[in-house]
């Protein structure tokens, strides 16, 4: 009879004991991870008078919990933050690439029209939502966000290069936290920093690069050579006319005049609808002693271009000579710039 009341007494301790440990299981036992990852922005390459093309990148992310319980789920917050950069000086409005000491503005955006600068937490920062299942062996959610880049126009002082601006650390980063339930729904946390049951941190480092190519612009004007009406060409005849050529900043570049339509040999001529002729030329110095021609590095005009317009003056003679019949003379020479 002793040893069936121990019995019956070691049974009865039991029964609270387990209904103790019930009671005091916390919500979940797992550990919420979550990584981030997002491919490079690559402007490609162009110049400042084309421009660049917008392009985008995509960030990638993915929360990860291993198995609570046959009904177990979690809910997550994340907040996407994309700071200046290495290569920036402090501020996103606009952030910046650099060539050496060159720099080259561009932006990030959360929107496709571009007009939300992607920022940095507390603030413009981008928040995402993940909440699924947690099956025994462990359950995931994930999703993606689309990063809109853009180059702004008119950045005519940047000097042909390799641009870039790697992004790593704080400057590109996801804080988390997450909420995790054994029975009954999970509740999102409502900040990136303090709620829910835990959280952490995680980076998606990336680069940002574009690549200037020296060009001068095809559209540059040229002033026409006019020596007006005249009579008899008993002495000679000056004019000047403008060629504005406009080339990336630091670019080398030579101008150059072919012969035009009616020379002669070296020498140039307009020509008249009844096919007479007047000599004329064109000169690379005020004291018209120089023939500017069209072969690089002989007798052509160099300059080295800055963004902006530049101007460079053509001198021009008609010489005494044999007066022809009276009419409209005319030639057309072409301008070349060689860069």
């Amino acid at each position: 009879m002793r040893r069936l009341t121990l019995t019956r007494w070691r049974r009865a301790l039991a029964l609270p004991l387990a209904a103790a440990a019930l009671a005091s299981t916390p919500p979940a036992f797992a550990t919420t991870t979550c990584s981030a990852s997002l491919s490079n922005v690559a402007f490609g390459a162009s110049d400042p008078f084309n421009g660049w093309a917008d392009v985008s990148a995509t960030l990638s992310y993915q929360c990860q919990t291993f198995g609570l319980s046959l009904l177990a789920n979690a809910a997550v917050r994340l907040c996407l933050s994309i700071g200046d950069g290495a290569q920036g000086d402090g501020g996103i409005t606009p952030r910046r690439m650099l060539s050496g000491a060159s720099a080259l503005q561009f932006n990030l955006y959360s929107d496709a029209s571009r007009t939300q600068v992607w920022g940095t937490y507390p603030g413009n920062h981008v928040e995402v939502v993940l909440q699924y299942a947690v099956p025994l062996l462990g359950g995931s959610g994930s999703g993606s966000r689309t990063v809109y880049a853009r180059v702004p126009a008119n950045q005519f002082s940047a000097v042909p290069g390799t641009y870039l601006n790697s992004f790593s650390g704080i400057d590109a980063e996801a804080r988390y936290r997450y909420d995790e339930r054994l029975l009954g729904s999970a509740t999102v946390p409502g900040n990136c920093t303090s709620a829910g049951d835990g959280g952490g941190t995680t980076n998606f480092p990336f680069d940002a690069s574009a690549t200037v190519n020296a060009a001068c612009t095809p559209g540059f004007t040229v002033q026409d050579v006019d020596f007006g009406t005249r009579g008899l060409l008993a002495t000679a005849v000056d004019t000047t006319a403008t060629i504005s050529p406009r080339c990336t900043n630091t670019t080398p570049y030579q101008i150059g005049l072919d012969d035009g339509l009616h020379a002669t040999g070296q020498q140039r001529r307009m020509r008249s609808l009844a096919g007479r002729y007047v000599g004329y030329e064109l000169y690379r110095d005020a004291a018209r002693t120089q023939r500017w021609g069209d072969t690089p590095n002989t007798d052509t005009v160099g300059g080295t271009g800055n963004g902006s317009v530049q101007s460079v003056t053509v001198h021009a003679r008609v010489a005494a000579q044999a007066t022809p019949p009276q009419g409209v003379y005319s030639d057309t020479v072409t301008v070349t710039i060689y860069y």
